[in-house]
């Protein structure tokens, strides 16, 4: 009789369905926690892979496998410098650096800490710079490098986060785009300001890239992105 009149517990009451929730909440963000924590170090690595290979990209070096990717980053890179807009160094950087102008990002570039990526291709040395802007739909971002006259486009690589499909994203996608640059100067009559530009009708071929059809937003973010981003390095392309 007693165990008859034992108070059960009311599974449809809202008491329990909001312990129960709540339980469940915190065991299942416990359980990603953990998981993020655990491959987060994985997660580093591919990154830093990923952006070795777009500064390789940058260089013309392309179609290489994971493993030939890092070991010619430490290759070409002499050193992963950090100016400001006044030339000065602030960092030297490391070969085959991922300490330095490596780490930074587009904060730092507001900030006022520039990333340069000094190399050396066949003997000639280069110089990489990071562009970071607005396409039509969010941030892109890309390298320009430069052979050692700080002038003329060695090579160029551009990247985005959600431009469309066959019209904006072919600023990463269209490689035949890309190498358009190659040859291109960054200044024209004129050495205050940046003249490289991205234009729906080309009238100046030295410092002019044919914008990609169909996506002139998209073309115009990547001509005000190099013209911005170039131009806090000013200093340093026109100190011979």
């Amino acid at each position: 009789m007693a165990e008859k009149n034992k108070k059960r517990l009311n599974t449809n009451a809202n008491g329990y369905t909001l312990v129960y929730s709540t339980v469940i909440v915190v065991i299942v963000a416990f359980l990603l926690a953990f998981v993020f924590k655990a491959l987060k170090p994985m997660q580093d690595v591919n990154v830093a892979l990923d952006k070795k290979k777009q500064l390789l990209y940058a260089l013309n070096v392309r179609n290489v496998d994971n493993a030939a990717a890092a070991e010619k980053y430490k290759q070409l890179i002499v050193a992963d410098e950090i100016i400001d807009v006044n030339g000065k160094l602030i960092n030297k950087g490391e070969p085959g650096g991922e300490k330095a102008g490596f780490t930074l990002n587009s904060a730092d570039y507001k900030a006022g800490k520039l990333a340069l990526f000094v190399c050396k291709v066949n003997g000639q040395t280069k110089y990489i710079i990071p562009v970071y802007g607005m396409g039509l739909w969010g941030p892109i971002n890309g390298f320009i490098a430069l052979n050692d006259d700080k002038n003329t486009v060695y090579g160029a690589y551009f990247n985005h986060e959600g431009e469309t499909a066959g019209l904006g994203a072919e600023i990463k996608d269209n490689i035949k785009w890309q190498k358009l640059f190659q040859g291109k100067k960054l200044f024209g009559n004129d050495n205050s300001k940046i003249a490289l530009s991205v234009v729906k009708k080309v009238e100046e071929p030295a410092t002019q890239v044919d914008a990609v059809t169909g996506a002139t937003l998209t073309s115009n973010g990547v001509s005000d992105m190099l013209a911005e981003c170039l131009s806090k390095y000013l200093i340093f392309l026109t100190d011979k």
